[in-house]
């Protein structure tokens, strides 16, 4: 209890709230930006942080990637754009209940629900920290292998419409991961001489391509001139928001603890925990054939989880010095260059300093509701803009955005030629998850699975002799027997109807 009230009268200081209240305003109009991540907020504030005192400058990051995190559902609600990676997963179900004229459900529910997550995450890292980052370690190449074979098995999920275009969207987005260096041998693939290939298609402009672009298709041949908008979108925000919580408070509960223990295994990430949480709600709700209409269910769990992984993120960084995902990589930098070296030692050394930055994420996670009210309140204010203005805006930061994750026009190139492939896909009725979700996991399962079959020499049955792995494995290989069971099941039962 002492280190707590010594830890709270650090934050107390003046320096510590200006700081985290500046990062607030700058981490939510960065994270609305589409194309501007979290992680390049984080790293366009971080020369400031030289100038600040270690608590303030670690208060202030912690602040800003709480609330970028959450601000990507803001574009993803209101013009189907997600701003930050982890809004993809849901940004297709709040822009369905935008255009029924539910925008403020979708925006009042992903907020409060990033919220919780982010409160859950911050209260596990407090609390649990090194005796969780011990169980995130034991994950090695054959545990990451599963789980994202399990993260691959929420494409079927997050399809809507027949399976067969879901998993051919999903083998687009694997075939697009396989462009570049091969992981482990680091020979090229797929670059048919481009030098501008050898890395690979970049996140960023791809998700931005597949999202925004289409839009602006759809408006410019004229599909979109008459979509309804929202005029205000703040109006009844929280109407039935409590209903609703109380209706899903065990989806919320399960996405916060599925994104802070996707979020503690390095190489994973909020984007991942947001589509995991998103097909385990759609899978265990008593009425998935309504997801993807534009219902509140198919928010909850997802933002809650991508809010929560930051939490578990942070774990392995703080305890051992061991990044979860690009974000913390470059929180640990900001450690590192304030004097604390993360790793067990620090809990002992500077304790004081330590707990006042996992208690600044935890208010940081508070703020996130009066601050996101604000923000929501302002950026309703994009609707009013007349769609031949609104467009070529729109247009114009995906371009910005899309340039400066690599500074070159081959972004731009990837953004444009994604986009067009998007459309072509949607208007043939394909659904556009599954292809983000191959795109995120594709490079995560590839190298884990050469990684471990080098390790294993080529033994099949290395993958499932772990304790964590084969448990992993059972239920991966399980999910995807049951519709098979199910079938057989219905077959059984009909023949059986015909003969009485």
């Amino acid at each position: 209890m002492d280190l707590m009230l010594r830890s709270l009268t650090l934050l107390a200081d003046p320096t510590v709230i200006a700081a985290m209240l500046l990062a607030s305003v700058y981490g939510l109009a960065v994270g609305s930006i589409p194309g501007l991540t979290a992680s390049m907020a984080v790293a366009l504030i971080i020369p400031i942080t030289f100038f600040l005192e270690p608590v303030p400058a670690l208060a202030a990051v912690m602040t800003l990637a709480a609330m970028a995190i959450f601000a990507g559902d803001l574009p993803g609600a209101l013009l189907r754009i997600p701003g930050t990676p982890a809004s993809a997963a849901y940004a297709d179900e709040a822009y369905r209940m935008t255009q029924k004229g539910k925008a403020s459900q979708a925006l009042g529910i992903g907020l409060v629900c990033s919220a919780i997550g982010g409160i859950f995450g911050a209260i596990l890292l407090i609390t649990a920290a090194p005796w969780l980052a011990r169980i995130a370690l034991q994950f090695s190449s054959y545990e990451k292998f599963w789980l994202a074979c399990l993260g691959l098995t929420a494409a079927a999920a997050v399809s809507q419409g027949h399976w067969s275009k879901g998993a051919l969207s999903l083998l687009l987005g694997l075939a697009i991961a396989q462009v570049g260096l091969d992981p482990v041998s680091g020979q090229l693939r797929f670059t048919f001489g481009v030098g501008d290939l050898t890395a690979g298609f970049s996140f960023i402009p791809v998700l931005i391509g597949f999202f925004a672009i289409p839009e602006v298709l759809r408006y410019a041949f004229g599909a979109g001139r008459t979509a309804e908008r929202v005029i205000n979108a703040t109006t009844g925000l929280f109407q039935g928001l409590w209903t609703d919580l109380k209706r899903l408070k065990w989806g919320i509960a399960r996405g916060s603890v599925i994104g802070a223990v996707i979020g503690a295994i390095p190489g994973a990430g909020a984007d991942i925990a947001a589509y995991v949480s998103y097909a385990l709600s759609k899978r265990l709700s008593g009425h998935p054939e309504k997801f993807g209409t534009g219902i509140t269910d198919g928010i909850a769990s997802a933002s809650a989880s991508n809010n929560s992984s930051i939490g578990g993120a942070l774990i392995p960084a703080t305890v051992f010095g061991i990044p979860g995902d690009s974000l913390t990589a470059i929180i640990i930098g900001v450690l590192f260059m304030k004097g604390l070296n993360p790793g067990p030692t620090v809990f002992l050394t500077n304790a004081d300093l330590i707990n006042a930055v996992f208690l600044s994420y935890l208010i940081a996670n508070l703020l996130i509701i009066p601050f996101g009210f604000a923000a929501i309140a302002g950026y309703q204010y994009v609707l009013r803009v007349p769609k031949s203005v609104l467009m070529p805006v729109i247009l114009s930061f995906c371009i910005v955005g899309a340039f400066a994750v690599d500074n070159t026009m081959f972004a731009i190139v990837t953004m444009l030629s994604m986009g067009i492939i998007a459309y072509i896909l949607e208007e043939g009725g394909f659904p556009l998850a599954p292809a983000i979700l191959g795109l995120v996991i594709g490079p995560m399962l590839e190298e884990t699975f050469l990684t471990s079959l080098t390790r294993a020499r080529g033994d099949p049955l290395a993958f499932v002799e772990r304790p964590v792995a084969g448990g992993l494995a059972a239920v991966t290989i399980l999910i995807w027997l049951m519709p098979l069971a199910a079938w057989l099941i219905r077959l059984i039962g009909n023949r059986r109807e015909r003969r009485a």
